[in-house]
């Protein structure tokens, strides 16, 4: 017979990485910036292992893998090689990761324990015993297989036998070729013979293989003469032999004879160039195979998520029964279920997390979903479910639409939680869990915002008081200190000498006039706007008397205290695009003027880099999770009023690109749509740069007949009978406020889906009576919820309604531009979406005006401060006011946040405690360690 053809290993494996690299080349272009990811980790450092190395580097450069070579040396330890590789299995750059052995160490080392501390995912050796495992039972789609027999199987497939059915006989029993190699020919359906030292009758065995693989490491231990004719022969082996007609005086030889051998057998692999070339391709393949199987599993946007089946009970039970009777799914679950990495991920516990801002730069070319908020009508001081219909809405869109879906929502105060409203994690069968956990510190960040804003307020006055007791020189001696013969500016002194137009980086080289400029903010005390601030309801903060110790020499000035969400620091972290932002916010912060009337700033104070360092970790969302499942951000708690009232920017942003293009993200808006939802819009889209897609106004029949003429709503009142009795004529004259606040979402081109979030007390007349007057006003939809007893089911017509209206035409737009002067926003706010006929200015208002325009501020968007309770500046006004005129008592400026705060009335920025708080009913069983009491 003709002698057998070649099976060239330089040949196939020369194929083989030419289709990885195409494969490579299309993956990066489906995904941008993605390359697959190849970590060698070796001990020591032996000449044969820096040769393999260098050899599978090569291989991973000219087919486009990122390969990176980890070396240790030969002092390592076992518990040092363990920890490199739990860091390599967490990285998720890497895809492919291999240990390579021997392992040069000094010290003892387990070989098998190291092989095994892989992430199978990872194993592209196919080395740990789980991957051989799940070889020997066949799930050859769920494995990776050992590169050499992987190469040989290649090998096989090139001559076009069928290998089902034949007779394959294997000489070598090895954990890394024979044993894999047994196991991939049984499940390729051959039927498949070991052969190994003790085998007496090996020269019949092999006479019998239509394949033979040889991997005995014995030079040309098979004969020609043994071999069937035609039979496959691919050889494993690496011998060297005494040649003296080389110049190293020894030659490369197989395991088997290969000049007899190839008389006799069809195909034959030569030595060298056989098998050798194929292993390093194979593992060229396995890494981009893992890679492909990695982007198959956190591809954005493809979620398998599992969903909390809720058992319903009538009467409905206390929102804490409710949250305890559910058990959350471990946080780092609900990561891996959106996508999120392992590295992306801090964990405070097992119910929350913190979430790595890098999210956004690897998932930087992955389209938006869709962007959904939640508002609402004028409220009632029990407020109308604004909460429990986002959490409502998310469940349904996700735990039975199926529809990835994010909320977003802000962080609340503790204040209220202990005060009179309680907590704000939703109600019923519609809340964020645990709530007890999102209703107290959460992941710290209202407490590092406490400190951030005590620590500016702290150095307002310690520097007032050192400008006051010490002459410019002392001052200048003190602020920049001769530290071992050497004075030198920090960075932030010499951002403060470049905005004084003083060009000097010596602090011997200022003159006199340039040293009293640079010591002296000279704050005025009056114009000072930055209070402490403390997250307790406390009446007695609302005014007090600082600096009256001996101690402060008689330096007194009346202060306050704000709540701790009413801080800019708060507002900042909410409208922050990241932390390099949120520290140039700080920077930029205004806490009053000097006396020629200029900005002092935090800069100025020299504190900026130090509240970025106290609120380094508040950037990051809060992940949690609601009672159904759904993934939860919770971030940011600014106050409504005073501040912009919504979660941060950076939450929407990551939640955005998790959910995919075609995936919802629903956030909240506080108080009614004039307030919360026109700041939204106005503020946060404007500096987010994201658009929304459907406005959800939040109804109740309890609000409508209130702004119809009902009797006053109380907290902590029972309801008159009105609202616990049909009354048609009070809802539908109450429905004037509706109508003006679907007008004021449709004035921003978005279109509006009326959320009818029904009370028990409400009948299906009230009900359909609301619904027919929204459509007839102009909303997109309108539909009865009945989420906070029936959670997500109770929400679905709610949700299929959002569906339909995120595809409908959408105009989004600015109601006013930042150019226009001050008093003119002011104005439009007033007349377009309040209703008023005019605004009126006192003269304080007219005098920061005139401020905060020559100081540059005049270009900042307005936020106004204004009741909640009414379209208009009198919270006794109910409906939809008009004619009247709004009169503005102040303009305070939250430079740093990024927007003007004109004062509507009078705000109070710190809640008192009423006669009987939250407090009572809220303890702690010191057996179970449970909370009791909070809602």
């Amino acid at each position: 017979m003709a002698p057998a053809e070649i099976l060239s290993g330089k040949i196939v494996s020369g194929q083989v990485r030419e289709r990885l690299k195409q494969q490579v080349v299309e993956m990066t272009q489906k995904f941008p910036g993605f390359r697959p990811g190849l970590a060698i980790l070796q001990v020591g450092n032996r000449d044969d292992s820096n040769l393999y190395i260098q050899m599978k580097l090569k291989a991973a450069a000219e087919i486009g893998i990122s390969a990176n070579h980890i070396k240790l040396p030969n002092t390592a330890t076992e518990a040092d090689v363990l920890k490199c590789i739990a860091s390599l299995n967490a990285d998720p750059a890497v895809h492919g990761f291999i240990v390579q052995l021997p392992l040069d160490s000094d010290n003892p080392i387990n070989t098998e324990k190291i092989t095994n501390a892989v992430a199978p995912e990872k194993d592209v050796d196919g080395l740990s015993s789980i991957n051989a495992g799940k070889l020997s039972r066949g799930d050859l789609g769920d494995c990776f297989i050992p590169c050499t027999p992987k190469g040989c199987m290649e090998l096989i497939r090139q001559t076009g036998v069928q290998v089902a059915g034949k007779r394959a006989v294997v000489i070598g029993r090895s954990k890394i070729v024979g044993a894999p190699m047994h196991d991939l020919l049984l499940w390729n359906n051959a039927t498949v013979t070991t052969c190994h030292s003790k085998t007496s009758t090996l020269a019949e065995e092999v006479g019998k293989a239509d394949i033979l693989v040889v991997a005995a490491g014995r030079a040309e231990m098979v004969k020609g003469e043994w071999i069937k004719p035609g039979a496959i022969v691919i050889d494993c082996g690496i011998n060297h032999v005494p040649d003296s007609t080389k110049a190293s005086g020894k030659r490369v030889v197989g395991d088997v004879a290969y000049n007899s051998a190839k008389e006799k057998a069809s195909f034959i692999t030569p030595v060298p160039g056989g098998v050798g070339p194929m292993t390093v391709a194979m593992l060229m393949q396995s890494t981009v195979e893992s890679a492909q199987r990695f982007l198959e599993k956190f591809q954005p946007g493809k979620w398998t998520i599992q969903y909390n089946q809720l058992t319903l009970k009538m009467p409905v039970p206390s929102d804490i029964e409710i949250s305890k009777s559910c058990m959350p799914k471990p946080i780092e679950q609900v990561a891996k279920e959106v996508g999120l990495f392992p590295d992306e991920v801090e964990l405070y516990g097992q119910t929350k997390a913190k979430v790595q801002l890098s999210v956004l730069k690897r998932l930087q070319n992955q389209p938006d979903g869709k962007y959904v908020v939640v508002t609402g009508i004028t409220p009632t001081p029990l407020g109308e479910g604004k909460s429990t219909t986002t959490v409502g809405l998310v469940q349904a869109l996700g735990a039975h639409l199926h529809q990835n879906v994010f909320a977003c929502v802000r962080q609340p105060s503790q204040g209220p939680t202990f005060g009179i409203k309680g907590g704000a994690a939703g109600g019923g069968y519609c809340q964020v869990v645990p709530m007890e956990e999102f209703n107290l510190h959460l992941t710290g960040d209202i407490h590092a915002i406490t400190a951030a804003n005590n620590l500016v307020a702290a150095a307002i006055d310690a520097r007032m008081f050192h400008e006051l007791t010490q002459s410019d020189q002392a001052l200048y001696n003190r602020l920049v200190p001769s530290v071992n013969g050497v004075r030198k500016f920090s960075d932030i002194q010499i951002r403060r000498l470049q905005k004084l137009g003083i060009n000097k980086t010596d602090p011997m080289a200022l003159t006199k006039e340039e040293v009293n400029a640079f010591v002296r903010l000279d704050i005025d005390p009056g114009t000072i706007t930055w209070q402490r601030v403390l997250d307790t309801n406390d009446r007695f903060l609302r005014k007090i008397t600082i600096g009256q110790s001996a101690t402060e020499k008689g330096f007194s000035r009346t202060a306050q205290f704000d709540i701790t969400v009413s801080s800019e620091i708060m507002a900042v972290l909410a409208l922050a695009d990241g932390l390099d932002d949120m520290k140039k916010r700080f920077g930029r912060m205004v806490v009053a003027s000097s006396k020629k009337g200029q900005p002092v700033t935090a800069d100025d104070l020299g504190v900026t880099g130090a509240l970025a360092v106290l609120m380094k970790d508040t950037v990051k969302p809060n992940l949690m999770q609601t009672l159904e499942g759904t993934p939860v951000f919770v971030h940011a708690g600014p106050f409504a009023n005073i501040a912009h009232g919504n979660s941060s920017v950076l939450a929407d942003k990551i939640a955005l690109k998790l959910v995919g293009k075609d995936g919802f993200v629903v956030t909240e808006a506080g108080f009614g749509a004039d307030i919360g939802m026109e700041k939204f819009f106005n503020i946060k889209c404007r500096y987010s740069g994201l658009r929304p897609h459907v406005v959800v106004l939040v109804a109740t029949v309890r609000a409508l007949k209130m702004h119809g003429g009902g009797p006053a709503v109380t907290a902590g009142v029972p309801l008159p009978k009105e609202y616990t009795e049909e009354n048609l004529q009070l809802v539908a004259k109450g429905c004037s406020n509706l109508n003006k606040q679907i007008q004021n979402a449709r004035m921003f081109g978005v279109p509006v889906v009326v959320a009818v979030n029904a009370f028990k007390t409400d009948t299906k007349a009230e009900l359909a009576l609301v619904v027919q007057h929204a459509k007839e006003a102009g909303a997109f939809d309108a539909v009865e919820c009945s989420h906070w007893a029936e959670g997500g089911k109770g929400a679905l017509a709610l949700a299929r309604a959002v569906q339909r209206a995120s595809q409908a035409p959408n105009n989004f737009r600015f109601l006013y531009n930042v150019e226009l002067p001050i008093v003119d926003k002011i104005r439009l706010i007033a007349q377009q979406v309040y209703g008023a006929r005019d605004i009126e200015l006192l003269p304080e208002a007219q005098e920061k005006v005139a401020l905060y325009t020559k100081q540059g501020f005049g270009n900042l968007p307005i936020c106004m401060a204004k009741t909640h309770l009414s379209l208009s500046h009198d919270p006794e006004q109910k409906g939809a006011p008009t004619g009247f005129v709004l009169p503005i008592r102040d303009v305070r400026a939250s430079v740093g946040a990024g927007f003007l705060y004109p004062l509507v009335g009078t705000m109070s920025t710190m809640p008192g405690l009423p006669t009987r708080p939250c407090f009572y009913d809220i303890d702690l069983d010191p057996v179970s360690g449970e909370v009791n009491g909070l809602f």
